[in-house]
């Protein structure tokens, strides 16, 4: 899937009208900005920088992070392009992608880039759908995002590609495969896997997202997310996956 990125903005904004009226999902995605910032490594030098930031969440549980997407919003920080980023050399300590890995259309060339700003030993934080069973199903039947399980994955951008000129690119399985398996394993030269974890996300899919209907009452959280802590003991029924790659020291 394919189109403008203007298409990115309009969400954005369409995402906070949701985000207003379900204080559950505000709870439910603080527990994810939570596992994020438990991965954070202290003493690491330079900045926590996500990017992608939408809405700009993360900061009520990393306050000190850089929030960041392609478009201007007043409450970001910064304009921030993943194939293309501002800051120099080694002067990050932590990446943070929420909800972005699936809309980076060439891994590879973002990798390299990450690569570069990142610290030795910095750490780049994936948080991303999973194609568990839940994943397939929700995902797959109520996302208006493709899966793209079978579709190529383009590793590297082009040589014709501008960075400034980067289409609006959606494919919510890609982190499942790359991270998932084998299969990319020799792809990502310079990295090594620090963590990959797994949620079956069921608190999260009953409250329906974003755009979906609430599927129980907030009250009932607590016992969804004690219901959650077990499936997610398999991984072979998630619908969503935490990655922590580490910047190699060279």
């Amino acid at each position: 899937m394919s189109s403008s990125i203007e298409q990115h903005n309009r969400e954005i904004h369409e995402n906070l009208a949701y985000w207003r009226k379900k204080p559950l999902l505000q709870r439910i995605y603080g527990e994810f900005h939570r596992e994020i910032a438990l991965r954070i490594k202290p003493g690491t030098p330079g900045s926590i920088l996500e990017l992608g930031s939408g809405m700009g969440a993360i900061k009520k549980y990393i306050p000190e992070c850089v929030t960041t997407d392609v478009f201007f919003n007043p409450w970001l920080d910064a304009v921030e392009n993943a194939y293309a980023l501002t800051f120099s050399d080694a002067s990050v300590g932590h990446l943070i992608l929420f909800d972005v890995w699936h809309h980076l259309e060439f891994p590879g060339t973002a990798l390299r880039e990450f690569h570069r700003v990142l610290q030795p030993g910095g750490r780049l934080i994936i948080f991303d759908p999973a194609m568990g069973l839940f994943g397939r199903i929700v995902f797959g039947i109520f996302h208006h995002e493709p899966l793209a399980l079978r579709d190529p994955i383009a590793w590297e951008a082009p040589d014709s590609f501008a960075a400034s000129a980067h289409r609006y690119y959606a494919a919510q399985g890609n982190a499942s495969r790359i991270f998932g398996g084998d299969a990319f394993r020799h792809r990502l030269n310079g990295w090594s896997i620090a963590e990959i974890n797994y949620y079956s996300g069921l608190a999260y899919l009953g409250s329906g997202g974003l755009r979906g209907p609430q599927l129980y009452p907030e009250a009932l959280l607590p016992l969804l997310q004690g219901v959650d802590r077990m499936l997610s003991l398999i991984p072979s029924l998630a619908s969503r996956m935490l990655v922590v790659l580490e910047k190699q020291h060279e």
